[in-house]
């Protein structure tokens, strides 16, 4: 306890969280427990965050395979990436709302129902006229992402004690980029590039039907194993959170979060980092096809370079967070870096060095994608007790709203004025991100209810 400190006896929740919204600290430890089966429960889930993930890059990465495949155009393969930004936007609330009134076993039979649905209607797909009905597959998968990508803080705090909770976070976020690295591994290795139709339907007939089984066996284990909550809650704070979920409405949630003035900062520089971030994968194929004629696995293997980089810095990140509880100090440096990180690749693309490409791009993703469950964990110390849930699906409506706008005028750009100057574009995007982060005040709500 801090030296001159108030401190107060406290006999239930309310009167815990009563306490630290003014700022006295209660003497109470509020009685609590940490389950072994947590780790089940993460393992299960990365496994079904990746299983939707892999999806959502799945055909841009291959675009000039898709585009003569299916005879569209270059707009129509960037959609079937966009579509995960476009659906998120306005499903995320009832997604949301959900969520929080159900718990976290029935968003994950939801969202793991409807991304196996998807994946067999993709099975159906492979025919050069089909292209209606493989975007139809893609819009279902990613209608269930929306189930997903807000649950990684909400299942750590209510799964994990204080002294693994950002560390759970981010293997929860890890789950998500797993699935981002697969979706750029496999397409240029299962899928050729063939004069020959048929070879291609072969091979994205190959792909589909691994996706699907994968997806399916995932939500078995969901439908044993999952478990909305442990009995008893893992922390104090968490304790609180329950008695507040209770009897706080959604709606609620939502206009504290839109007033707190922290929050809002964090929602612009999230959005502007991981908007970025999506525009890059969305047109990476493009972005390297340019300098690397005919490397279309290259392409995939920097994707996958930037994503399993992203994935170490997101396990690294959350270490520090658990050690150092330093969330904008940890927030700022991972977004400078992300920043350095976007100006050497921009300068380094036309070294004529592909190894070179690789390097930096490894050096981009461990900071931008590393940058997620920092995220994610800053938002929730910002807003504490409101569910983690709300926040982070608020947070992640914002970064589509930026993923949909700087995939389109990235695209424009590299169109217009070529790769360099587009990339100069995003880093000066990076850059006014760097700022707003320096400018969110420090208000760690969760700390205070000694987590």
């Amino acid at each position: 306890m801090e030296q001159g400190q108030d401190t107060k006896m406290v006999k239930s929740t309310a009167d815990y969280a009563k306490a630290i919204e003014s700022g006295v600290q209660p003497t109470q430890v509020l009685e609590t427990k940490v389950y072994k089966r947590r780790w089940l429960i993460l393992i299960i889930f990365v496994l079904y965050s990746s299983s939707n993930a892999m999806h959502w890059i799945q055909y841009s990465i291959i675009a000039n395979i898709i585009m003569a495949y299916y005879n569209v155009s270059s707009f129509s393969v960037d959609m079937t990436s966009m579509i995960y930004m476009i659906t998120y936007i306005p499903f995320i609330f009832p997604a949301s709302y959900l969520l929080d009134r159900f718990g976290l076993r029935f968003a994950a039979i939801v969202g793991a129902t409807g991304t196996a649905l998807g994946s067999w209607i993709k099975v159906c797909s492979v025919n050069p006229n089909y292209f209606w009905m493989t975007f139809i597959g893609q819009f279902v998968v990613a209608l269930s992402q929306t189930f997903i990508l807000s649950i990684p803080a909400r299942l750590a705090a209510v799964w994990f004690g204080p002294d693994q909770v950002s560390s759970a976070c981010s293997i929860g976020v890890f789950g998500n980029q797993l699935g981002i690295a697969m979706g750029f591994l496999f397409p240029p290795m299962l899928v050729p590039n063939s004069d020959d139709h048929n070879v291609i339907g072969r091979g994205l007939q190959i792909m589909f039907y691994i996706v699907a089984i994968f997806v399916t066996v995932i939500l078995v284990f969901i439908l044993i194993f999952f478990k909305a909550q442990p009995p008893m809650p893992p922390s104090p704070a968490q304790a609180v959170q329950r008695e507040a979920d209770s009897t706080a409405s959604f709606f609620q949630s939502v206009k504290k979060l839109v007033t707190n003035v922290g929050y809002l900062l964090l929602l612009l520089s999230y959005g502007i980092n991981v908007g970025v971030f999506y525009a890059i994968s969305t047109l990476l194929n493009q972005i390297v096809l340019e300098y690397f004629p005919h490397h279309e696995k290259d392409a995939g293997r920097i994707g996958l370079t930037i994503v399993c980089a992203g994935m170490l810095g997101s396990v690294v990140c959350g270490i520090i967070l658990d050690k150092a509880h330093k969330f904008k100090e940890t927030t700022l440096g991972v977004y400078l870096f992300s920043f350095l990180g976007m100006i050497v690749f921009t300068f380094t693309l036309d070294s004529g060095r592909i190894y070179v490409t690789y390097i930096t791009a490894g050096l981009l993703g461990f900071f931008m994608t590393g940058y997620l469950p920092v995220g994610f964990e800053f938002a929730a110390e910002l807003t504490y007790p409101e569910p983690e849930g709300t926040s982070a699906g608020l947070l992640n409506a914002v970064c589509q709203v930026f993923g949909i706008t700087f995939t389109s005028l990235y695209g424009c750009a590299l169109n217009v004025w070529g790769n360099f100057w587009a990339n100069i574009g995003l880093c000066v995007t990076l850059a006014v991100g760097c700022f707003i982060t320096t400018i969110i005040p420090n208000d760690l709500r969760r700390q205070k209810a000694k987590f």
